[in-house]
């Protein structure tokens, strides 16, 4: 079994951390280069990097952001938010990005994601989904533009669709569960692992260390990623991975 994960999401908008509840309410949680930096000193495992606000606005990621937050970290880095072409990749990429993280641009052109894993390598393509639960199909529904847009695509089918485009890594984000720090959604997150062979990191929820061990148990993610506690300090990322490896959990 490989070593869980702990990874802080940094969403920002307008060179700012921000953090909200079910994706709206967005309020300032620091700079972006100083929490990276901060959080590699902790011990997370990887970072998160979204720039939410660009997809909607059709520009791209701040590349430069990307540069100062890559010279602070040694820690992998996956960076996501307007990406559209194999050259934004590239351009992230040599800013210093390890991996790339599509969402909206994956749903519009499903091409991307085998053009970029043809090009740089699976490992370098993480394919974002918000998922909402569609209570007429009675499962979970994609959704597009930070989470404004509803597809009409059915979750599991998505995720397997991009796992066989060549997608190295889901993030799986639980519109329904974001901000509520109510724990992660087992259910679907359960069910997106247990149909990929691709690892799952499991987004949305995340309220007590116990959340964490929840997920990676129950709902068999590779990996659990969180924003709000790490930010606002209700919880630290050595908390956490003490209270997994008293569990027995093996972390890295």
């Amino acid at each position: 079994m490989l070593a869980k994960r702990i990874i802080p999401c940094l969403d920002v908008k307008d060179g700012r951390v921000v953090k909200g509840v079910n994706f709206v309410n967005l309020r300032d949680a620091g700079d972006p280069v100083e929490l990276a930096a901060i959080y590699d000193k902790e011990g997370a495992d990887e970072l998160v990097f979204l720039d939410i606000s660009a997809s909607v606005e059709g520009r791209a990621t701040m590349v430069e952001v990307v540069r100062q937050t890559a010279g602070e970290i040694t820690i992998p880095f996956t960076v996501g938010g307007g990406i559209s072409s194999v050259d934004d990749m590239k351009r992230l990429l040599r800013a210093g990005a390890d991996k790339i993280g599509i969402n909206t641009a994956a749903v519009l052109n499903p091409q991307l994601v085998s053009d970029g894993a043809r090009k740089f390598g699976s490992q370098c393509i993480v394919v974002a989904i918000d998922a909402k639960f569609n209570p007429e199909w009675g499962e979970w529904e994609v959704y597009t533009h930070g989470g404004r847009k509803p597809t009409g695509i059915k979750t599991l089918e998505w995720a397997k669709q991009v796992e066989e485009l060549g997608a190295g890594e889901i993030l799986l984000t639980s519109m329904d569960a974001d901000g509520t720090k109510d724990g992660f959604d087992l259910k679907l997150t359960r069910a997106v692992s247990e149909l990929l062979t691709i690892p799952v990191i499991a987004s949305g929820g995340a309220g007590k260390a116990e959340h964490f061990y929840d997920v990676f148990t129950e709902g068999k993610a590779d990996a659990g990623l969180a924003a709000t506690i790490f930010h606002y300090k209700e919880l630290t990322i050595d908390g956490v991975k003490d209270d997994l490896k008293g569990k027995g959990v093996e972390i890295r």
